[in-house]
Parts: structure tokens; sequence; C-alpha cells
């Protein structure tokens, strides 16, 4: 715990930094297409309480939560029969390098052609993109003080994995058709030229994921592996 404190102060003024950088940048190029970093963030704080940024928002982490739930689930089913059975390793191994290599644009295309532009071919477009990613599993002999502890270290870096990959094609499925969420207010921003309202909607998404890497991602590998020390 004594450590917190620095690490926090460390983020704090790295993110000072940046944010000095970007304000000083904007003022020497003196454009309306590169707001500076305090119109940016006074615009985020308007959007925050009388715009439609929690409702765009939401969406797009609801459509997260469940993508990455599915993909989570189906692929560590699949992950643990292909480790524990050869002939399915064999079956499955073709259709992992498929969904592995397939661009997730075509899938979200091919799913919104064949199901309409519905929620479900949106959630199904993200969980197809990431379903081969989230299996880099073992074979479970001894689950409680053996291999769950061994296996942690790779459930997180699926988890890591996927979510980062989860987080831009779920931005990719909203702006190609989706009502509502940050990737179709970015399209519809960047449609109007408002670069502030752009950049600040993307500025709430990416606090959103650096609060999961801090405050849930972080904390809990440090919890999974207390049992190396």
């Amino acid at each position: 715990m004594a450590r917190f404190p620095a690490a926090f102060a460390e983020r704090a003024a790295s993110l000072l930094v940046i944010l000095t950088a970007w304000e000083v940048a904007a003022w020497l190029a003196h454009s309306r297409l590169f707001p500076g970093a305090g119109a940016v963030l006074a615009t985020l704080v308007d959007e925050a309480a009388h715009g439609d940024l929690l409702h765009h928002l939401d969406a797009t982490l609801v459509r997260v939560a469940i993508a990455f739930a599915l993909a989570m689930a189906l692929g560590t089913a699949i992950g643990l029969a292909m480790a524990r059975s050869r002939s399915v390793d064999i079956l499955l191994d073709s259709g992992v390098v498929l969904l592995l290599n397939l661009p997730a644009l075509v899938i979200a295309v091919l799913l919104y052609v064949w199901l309409g532009l519905t929620e479900a071919a949106a959630i199904g477009a993200v969980t197809l993109s990431k379903l081969p990613r989230s299996f880099h599993f073992g074979v479970w002999r001894t689950w409680r003080h053996v291999t769950l502890p061994q296996l942690s270290p790779f459930f997180l870096v699926a988890s890591r994995t996927g979510l980062a990959l989860i987080w831009k094609i779920v931005l990719v499925v909203e702006l190609l058709g989706r009502p509502d969420g940050i990737g179709y207010a970015i399209q519809v921003f960047f449609q109007l030229f408002d670069i502030r309202r752009l950049i600040a909607y993307a500025l709430a998404f990416v606090a959103v994921v650096l609060a999961v890497e801090w405050g849930v991602l972080q904390p809990l590998e440090r919890r999974l592996a207390r049992w190396r020390r």
C-alpha cells in the first residue's frame, strides 16, 4: 500500500506533462481543427452535464461488457476442450486461425448484412472477433491450489488483450450501424467537423479504459500473484 501514493503521483505527473504539451501544441497550431486540452476538457464536462455523453458511453459499455463476457466464457470452454482432446484441437484449429486473421470490419459488415442493423449483430460481431483470443489456458488438474494460480497470469493476459480489442471493435461496429454509442457519436462529430466534441467523447471512453485497468485489472493481478511471494 505504501507504493500506491507514489504510483498515483507518477501517473498524475505523466498526465500533466501530456496535457501541457497538448495545450502548447494547440497554441502553436492556432487552428480550430486542433483544440487545446482546456477547451476539450471544458467540452467534456459540459457534455457530461448537459449533453448525450453519458447515454452514448453507457450504450458502448453495455456492448463491451456483454461481448467480453460471452467471448471469455465461450473461448475458455473451447480452449479447455481443445487442451484436453487432441481430436477437438485438430477439428477447431483451422477455425481459430480463420477468426484470428479475419478482419473485425469484415465480420461486422457480414453480420449486419445477414442479421440487419440489430443489437444482436453488433454484439455477435464483437464476440466472434475476440473469441479466438480468449482461451490460452492449460489442462485443469487441481483447480483450487495449483491450476488456478498457474492459469491466472494467462487469464489476465487474455482479459487485457480481449478488452483492448473489444474497445476498438465496438467503436467500429457502432460507427457502421448503431444509433447510439461512442462510435456513433464520433462519426456524427466527424461529419460536422466538431473536433472538440469528437476528442471529448474519445477521452471519456479512454478514461473508462484506464479506470478498468488501474481500478480492476492491476489490483486483481496483484491479488492473484500473492502466492508467488
